[in-house]
């Protein structure tokens, strides 16, 4: 007779224990908040929810905050995986340091993170006044914002990446060259199914992560209604007016969009597993 799963005997306690807790603890750092936000919305009337989610000022902040994450999470993905592959394996003088440099955005204060890429990218800073000259506009621009999310995610896909190309074992390449396959087909019919989980992983991460930073964008963004104000920036404009419920219905919309966003990532993350298992 085969044994229930949560029979089998495992280093912690007993399942009843061990689910008791993981659900207390759950429920007290994100169902509860969350409970918390949906209450507020509800305070408002059909009618009021509708109007605050759906004014031309909250849209034009939805297609910046959703528009620049999704951008800059696809850059992220493509030069994260190079830096994750030039970490893995090459070897070179300072390395160390790179890789240390690769965490910077996690240690480093979101506000002094903005305020350092805008004295950077402003007309006037070391790289802004090369680009003014080309006729680009950095700072205070929808540019502005998605440097500065692609500044903050990239740790994200770096680091979800990395450990799966130390696993990655270099006699597969080296077989495939043997066998007459150029570097482009080892990369896309060999590298890219074993990477693609986890750099669908990096993309959720530095997705979720772009769509609530707030600090490092509220400088460089300029918080120009209609042109460059995000999202949570507007959240925190109805906070300061005491509109607490406005700020709860675009919280619950932000909220809501992620969710399926990052299902659907998940979903695509769980097929490629059971293809990529399937064909092993």
């Amino acid at each position: 007779m085969k044994k229930s799963y949560w029979l089998k005997p495992t280093v912690l306690p007993g399942f009843g224990l061990s689910l008791g807790f993981a659900t207390f603890y759950l429920s007290l750092i994100v169902l509860l908040p969350l409970a918390a936000l949906l209450g507020q919305t509800l305070t408002l009337s059909w009618g009021e929810f509708w109007k605050v989610i759906a004014s031309d000022r909250a849209i034009a902040s939805y297609q910046l905050t959703f528009g620049a994450s999704f951008i800059a999470a696809t850059v992220n993905l493509m030069f994260g995986l190079i830096v994750a592959w030039v970490l893995v394996r090459y070897h070179f003088f300072g390395k160390k340091v790179i890789d240390a440099l690769v965490d910077l955005p996690f240690a480093l204060p979101t506000a002094v993170a903005g305020i350092a890429l805008t004295a950077i990218y402003a007309p006037n800073g070391w790289v802004g006044q090369h680009l003014s000259a080309l006729g680009i506009k950095a700072a205070y621009s929808p540019l502005g914002v998605t440097l500065a999310l692609i500044f903050i995610g990239l740790p994200f896909v770096v680091r979800t990446v990395q450990p799966v190309l130390e696993d990655l074992e270099k006699e597969i390449e080296e077989a495939a060259a043997s066998l007459g396959a150029s570097r482009l087909q080892t990369f896309c019919r060999i590298l890219f199914p074993a990477l693609l989980p986890s750099l669908l992983t990096g993309f959720a991460l530095a997705f979720a992560r772009a769509v609530g930073e707030y600090g490092s964008v509220v400088f460089i963004s300029g918080n120009m209604p209609m042109k460059t104000e995000i999202t949570p920036l507007l959240i925190m404009t109805r906070l300061e007016q005491f509109d607490y419920a406005g700020a709860a219905a675009l919280g619950t919309v932000m909220l809501l969009i992620s969710f399926i966003l990052l299902l659907l990532i998940n979903l695509l993350q769980h097929w490629s597993n059971h293809r990529h298992g399937a064909k092993a």
